[in-house]
C-alpha cells in the first residue's frame, strides 16, 4: 500500500484529527492529571490498514466514554510505519517517558518487546495486548483471535473447497510474529488431517505488493500448488492477484476481509474470507483499559478471544454494511446495495 494511500485511509478514518489534548502524538504538556487518561497504541505497521482501523475503534471508544464516564480519553498513536519489533519495544519505552497511563499493542515480535513491556508495568504502565500476543510479558490481557484455530479454520475451509485433497501453500507474513506462527501451525496441521501436501510455508514483508509477489513467485516456483491458505490477508488488498492468469486456476482461502478484498469474493477468486473485526481491537482494547484504569476491574477473563466471521457471496452485502457502520471507507456501493 503506497504511503499517500495510507494517509488518505488514516484521514478519512478521522483518526489523525480526533485526538484529543495532543501534539504530534504527544499529550499535552502537564501529562496525566485528574481525568485525562492517555492510551498509547502500537500496532505492528502504520501501512497495514488493519491497524489503521483499530486505531479508529480506539478512536471511537475514547470519544463515547469520555462521554459517557466524564472522562478526557486521548489515543496517542505510536505505531512504527513498518514491522519492526525493535522500533516497537522503543515506542513502549516512549509511552512511558511521554506520560501515558496504559498501552494498547500487538506485538510484531514478542521476544523483542516483552522486556519493554515488563519494564513499562513496572513503572505503573498496564500493557495490554490485541491481535499478537506476548504472553511471557506482564501484560494484563489480550483480545484476539485464537490463532491456532483461525490456521485450523482456514486450511478446513481451503480442504472444502478442494474436495479434501491436493497441494497447498501457506502465506504467513512476517515469520517472527507469534500470531502468525501459530496460525501456520494450525494450518499445517489442519491439512494433515486431511492428508493434504503442504508444499510450503512462505513468509514475506506484510505489504500488499511484498505478498503478492511472493504468491506469483512461489506460484512459479511450485508450479503444482493447487491451493493457497492465506493466514492473513495482505496480498487482497492489491488487485494484483485479481488479474494473474495462474489465480484462476487456485482455490484460495484467506484471513480478513477489509473493503479492497470483497471483489475477490464477488469475483469468485477467493471463495470464503474469514474476517476479523479488527475495529473491536480497538474498541474492546480501550474499553477494557478504562475499567482498569478508572474502575478498578480487571477483566473476567485475561486472554479474550475473537470470533471470526465467514464472508462469501451470500453475505457479502451484509458484511459491506457492517464496515460502513464501522466509519471505514472505501466499501464499493454496489456492495452496499446487496
Amino acid at each position: 500500500m503506497k504511503a499517500s494511500r495510507t494517509a488518505t485511509i488514516a484521514l478519512a478514518l478521522g483518526v489523525l484529527a480526533c485526538s484529543k489534548g495532543t501534539d504530534g502524538g504527544k499529550p499535552a504538556a502537564g501529562g496525566a492529571t485528574g481525568n485525562k487518561l492517555v492510551i498509547a497504541m502500537i500496532g505492528k505497521s502504520s501501512t497495514n490498514a488493519v491497524f489503521l482501523v483499530a486505531r479508529a475503534g480506539a478512536e471511537a471508544a475514547a470519544k463515547d466514554l469520555s462521554v459517557k464516564d466524564t472522562l478526557d480519553i486521548s489515543i496517542m498513536w505510536l505505531t512504527p510505519p513498518q514491522e519492526d519489533g525493535e522500533v516497537q519495544a522503543q515506542r513502549i519505552r516512549q509511552a512511558v517517558n511521554d506520560g501515558a497511563n496504559a498501552i494498547l499493542m500487538s506485538a510484531s515480535d514478542a521476544g523483542k518487546v516483552t522486556g519493554a513491556i515488563n519494564d513499562a508495568v513496572d513503572r505503573g504502565v498496564p500493557v495490554m495486548m490485541f491481535d499478537s500476543d506476548a504472553p511471557q510479558s506482564k501484560r494484563f490481557a489480550f483480545y484476539g483471535a485464537d490463532d491456532a484455530k483461525v490456521g485450523e479454520q482456514t486450511m478446513a475451509e481451503l480442504a472444502t473447497a478442494m474436495g479434501g485433497k491436493g497441494k497447498v501453500a501457506i502465506l504467513a507474513g512476517n515469520q517472527n510474529a507469534p500470531n502468525l506462527q501459530h496460525r501456520a501451525q494450525g494450518a499445517k496441521d489442519e491439512a494433515a488431517k486431511h492428508g493434504m501436501q503442504v508444499v510450503g510455508v512462505f513468509n514475506h514483508i506484510e505489504s500488499p505488493q511484498d505478498a503478492a509477489a511472493e504468491v506469483i513467485r512461489a506460484n512459479n516456483a511450485y508450479p503444482d500448488i493447487q491451493g493457497w491458505a492465506m493466514i492473513g490477508g495482505w496480498p487482497l488488498f492489491s488487485q494484483a492477484l485479481l488479474t494473474d492468469a495462474h489465480t484462476a486456476t487456485l482455490k484460495i482461502v484467506s484471513v480478513d476481509a477489509m473493503p479492497e478484498e470483497l471483489a475477490y469474493v464477488d469475483k469468485g477468486v477467493v471463495p470464503v474470507l474469514l474476517a476479523q473485526p479488527v475495529f473491536k481491537w480497538g474498541e474492546v482494547g480501550v474499553q477494557t483499559i478504562v475499567d482498569k484504569i478508572h474502575y478498578k476491574k480487571d477483566p473476567a477473563q485475561p486472554i479474550m478471544i475473537m470470533d471470526l466471521v465467514r464472508v462469501t457471496k451470500a453475505n457479502l452485502g451484509e458484511w459491506a454494511r457492517q464496515l460502513k457502520a464501522w466509519g471505514i471507507p472505501g466499501v464499493d456501493e454496489k456492495y452496499l446495495k446487496m
